[in-house]
């Protein structure tokens, strides 16, 4: 996922550096107790037996459908859906982490190292906890012993517990003490246990000349999730990275590393595995283990198999660098075509089983969970490349995966335009407005095209059609999320465009803080109890930043 810092715009180096200092900078102008909840009205008796979306994916298997008794919004009714409420995220910069919906209080992350928990139909604020660093990862949520507890990563390598009705910390664990690493995939909550990937920006890091790329290894940690402790970690690459050769500059650089977990574990309880999809290397040599599917043993963490897709993908932000003057990009100067989607475990009509997940190459795989991971299916549904294919998840129902289509483009921008104002190494560009997006509904048992909707095309200046969040579906109906930012519904039937929101304005919030949406990509929507949560500002590419989670009900009831 590493191009994605590629091409930065003033407003995303100040991000970018953000991110990496750790550093946020106090511009605080609404008090963060803005619009608390009324008193009495924080209970969280018998949380699950209400409407609830927990986690990345609302179950285990990660299928991201939800199902009509919890969602609670029929297809009938989606095009009569309209903004309920907004709730601006205090001094964020952009919107990613997806919210996650139990007991009738909402659980999301910012950008601005803030954890909120708000009445899911109001956006009043229960709390508001202050971390380390940015957490976008989703939350989830479970019973330990006395308390209800909220678990989640953040952008240093972190895992938390936190008192889900209080916010108070119950403990933190550090995963890996690598500067890099961090969670951006949801850590799974199964039985006790918490099973948290890691990924990390090295491969944006390690492009610099005086840096020894690369030592960073990808993994997935069990944690005993009453008190985080550590009970396994297990890396996506075996051996430990060694000094290789040195580049131009005399600096050492090191291998194999990356393989990084970008996305949400899956886990199998009949086969008692955890599955995870994984990235690419960063430096010589390139492993079988990089854009791979994973098996690890639920209880060990013991490598039970790996799928690999994609051979010889070792790739930095170095390898972009043009006119050959590149010192620490990989001799295989990969595709870059990471996994940035969980696999979803899925029940074939044929009585076997598959999992299924998109890749930035533009290819949709299904592999047999039960037979070491072989090939069953394959399909392109797109052109695929370093911003392209599928990047942040599909959804899937008892028929159908339903696919969505990056393919960002970038184009040299005209001379004097707002866009040419962005660059990529020097060199001025602006999003293609023709290229890229489209949603495409798959058969799980085959793979074959049952229906594809094209994007319906751009119209405002800077515009994309890639289509890079996470998809979300419920009984008729598959919603989408677009660079352009507009959350569109379709008909899983036919994928007629049933529902077409524009997200891209100022907002009057709630909490009475200034916010505009922009961009959705990363997370998708979440649909429960008859309403439709989605943040809006994610930047991408010189694509519109903002800081809004939206809610929207029928005519905004």
């Amino acid at each position: 996922m590493s191009a994605q810092a590629a091409g930065l715009t003033p407003a995303q180096v100040n991000a970018l550096s953000q991110f990496l200092s750790k550093q946020v900078p106090t511009t605080e102008q609404i008090p963060v107790d803005s619009n608390v909840c009324p008193a009495g009205s924080a209970s969280f008796a018998e949380p699950f037996a209400k409407p609830h979306w927990n986690g990345w994916g609302v179950d285990a298997s990660q299928h991201r459908f939800q199902p009509a008794a919890m969602a609670q919004l029929r297809a009938d009714q989606v095009r009569k859906l309209k903004l309920k409420w907004a709730f601006g995220y205090s001094g964020a910069t952009q919107a990613y982490a997806q919210p996650t919906v139990v007991g009738g209080r909402i659980f999301v992350g910012s950008a601005a190292r803030k954890v909120y928990s708000l009445n899911a139909k109001t956006g009043c604020i229960y709390w508001v906890l202050d971390t380390d660093f940015p957490v976008r990862t989703a939350i989830s949520i479970g019973a330990n012993g006395p308390h209800w507890s909220a678990y989640f990563g953040d952008q240093h390598g972190n895992a938390y517990a936190v008192d889900a009705i209080t916010g108070k910390l119950l403990w933190k664990t550090s995963l890996d003490a690598h500067p890099d690493a961090h969670v951006t995939g949801t850590p799974a909550l199964v039985a006790g246990k918490l099973y948290v990937p890691l990924s990390s920006l090295e491969e944006v890091s390690g492009a610099d000349a005086k840096d020894e790329c690369c030592k960073f290894r990808g993994s997935v940690s069990a944690l005993d999730a009453a008190t985080g402790k550590i009970l396994w970690k297990s890396y996506t690459i075996a051996e430990e990275p060694k000094p290789t050769r040195k580049n131009a500059q005399g600096v050492q650089l090191w291998g194999p590393s990356g393989a990084g977990i970008w996305s949400s574990p899956t886990i199998d309880l009949k086969n008692r595995m955890v599955y995870v999809t994984t990235g690419d290397n960063y430096s010589d040599p390139p492993t079988t283990t990089s854009d791979a599917f994973m098996a690890f043993a639920m209880d060990t963490g013991k490598l039970a198999w790996s799928s690999q897709m994609t051979k010889s993908d070792a790739y930095n932000i170095d390898c972009d660098i043009p006119d050959g003057k590149e010192v620490n990009c990989p001799s295989a100067k990969g595709p870059d075509f990471d996994f940035g989607s969980s696999p979803i475990l899925v029940d074939l009509p044929n009585g076997r089983r598959a999992l299924i997940a998109g890749q930035k190459s533009g290819v949709v795989s299904a592999v047999d969970p039960d037979h070491e991971g072989k090939l069953l299916w394959q399909v392109r549904v797109g052109q695929g490349g370093s911003l392209g294919g599928v990047q942040w998840g599909s959804a899937a129902d008892a028929k159908n995966a339903y696919v969505a289509l990056s393919d960002v483009q970038r184009r040299a921008a005209p001379p004097g335009s707002a866009a040419g104002r962005d660059s990529v190494f020097g060199v001025p560009y602006e999003l293609d407005p023709k290229i890229g997006g489209g949603l495409t509904a798959l058969k799980i048992e085959t793979g074959e095209i049952a229906w594809h909707t094209p994007h319906p095309g751009c119209v405002k200046p800077g515009c994309s059609p890639a289509q890079s969040a996470a998809v979300t579906a419920i009984p008729g109906v598959v919603f989408s999320g677009g660079v352009d930012g507009h959350m569109r519904a379709y008909s899983t039937s036919d994928g007629r465009i049933i529902w077409d929101m524009d997200t891209g304005r100022e907002y009057k919030t709630v909490n009475g803080v200034k916010a505009n949406g922009g961009s959705i990509d990363e997370s998708g929507p979440v649909i429960v109890g008859g309403i439709l949560y989605v943040n809006s500002g994610y930047f991408f590419q010189g694509s519109a930043s903002g800081n809004v989670l939206l809610a929207f009900s029928v005519d905004g009831k």
